[in-house]
């Protein structure tokens, strides 16, 4: 997929009091080392004024900076997704980003096993109707059977951009789980709470490093020793005495592989329906675990964005959000 993104240069933009570079410039909005490194190496990807430029050429209020971009797909994008036409609930869509809630017990992408009936194949078919080459690059990935909003990026700049941001923390991703048991705001559990990040909205604290079980390719432990650090917030919505279940808002500050669920296990309170680290035979059919929110800036227009979408029948079945949502 092609994209031309285009920056009006309304006021002159300096760096240490000089004019700066269109490098300078578009590293301001967020642009990675591989797209400077694309713009550099590809000719006519970078223009100003509607004539080919180097990136370190300077900029001054008025110009016309355009950069161009057009998909090469690594060996691992280039794999051909096989389009499985279904309904899409799409929440949000523009030149960049194509935001969607994911239904439950569908895999994000494609794996060895299972290479049909993804949201991957279905995005594929998506874009396949509309004649539209695509290559499929999700930014947050859910488990196959955790709901809600996924975000996935149109083109490679807004790959890149997003990617980074990610890594820099700076796409927040706010869940909604019930655990067993009642678990309170203050409960606090790990060896650095002090290196954690204060949300006083999100009072309680999971601290523990993650690591992958040996011999598994799917299973996560505790593991002081070999796991990478981990850290879980969240906010108790309300506990049903009845059924002896907790609902809570959870807020990630790292994105390991099941963090939510290692956690909650390793808390004591493991996820309700989570047949992996918790019970089998429970209160729904698979783990009670919602992606509500994603707030994140646009990769092109920096613009702040913020999306919510409702928690599925099958968990309000568990417990009642309506009034504490």
């Amino acid at each position: 997929m092609k994209r031309t993104i285009t920056y009006h240069i309304e006021e002159p933009p300096l760096t240490l009091g000089r004019p700066s570079t269109a490098n300078e410039f578009l590293r301001s909005h967020g642009y990675s080392r591989h797209l400077m490194t694309y713009l550099r190496h590809h000719d006519s990807t970078l223009l100003l004024n509607g004539q080919p430029v180097f990136t370190n050429h300077p900029l001054h209020a008025g110009d016309v900076l355009t950069a161009i971009f057009t998909d090469e797909p690594s060996e691992e994008e280039d794999a051909h997704i096989i389009p499985n036409h279904m309904d899409l609930h799409i929440v949000y869509e523009d030149e960049d980003i194509l935001l969607v809630n994911k239904p439950p017990c569908l895999p994000v992408q494609p794996s060895l096993g299972h290479r049909e009936y993804t949201l991957g194949n279905g995005i594929a078919a998506y874009y396949e109707e509309q004649g539209i080459p695509f290559i499929y690059r999700c930014v947050n990935r859910i488990d196959k059977n955790t709901s809600g909003l996924v975000l996935i990026a149109k083109n490679m700049a807004s790959s890149a951009i997003l990617y980074d941001a990610m890594k820099k923390r700076q796409i927040h991703r706010t869940y909604v789980t019930v655990v067993h048991g009642k678990i309170e705001d203050s409960f606090r559990v790990g060896d650095d709470l002090d290196d954690a990040t204060l949300w006083p909205d999100f009072p309680g604290i999971i601290s523990l490093p993650i690591a992958r079980v040996p011999g598994s390719t799917i299973e996560r432990e505790i593991n002081a020793e070999k796991g990478k650090r981990a850290v879980t917030h969240f906010h108790v919505l309300k506990y049903d005495a009845e059924k002896d279940v907790t609902a809570l808002k959870v807020k990630l500050e790292t994105g390991r592989t099941h963090q939510i669920r290692v956690h909650m296990k390793a808390a004591g309170h493991p996820v309700v329906g989570d047949g992996m680290y918790g019970y089998e035979h429970d209160l729904i059919d698979r783990q009670a675990l919602h992606s509500r929110e994603l707030m994140f800036c646009h990769p092109v227009t920096q613009k702040p964005m913020s999306f919510t979408c409702p928690v599925p029948d099958d968990i309000r079945s568990v417990i009642d959000f309506d009034e504490i949502l």
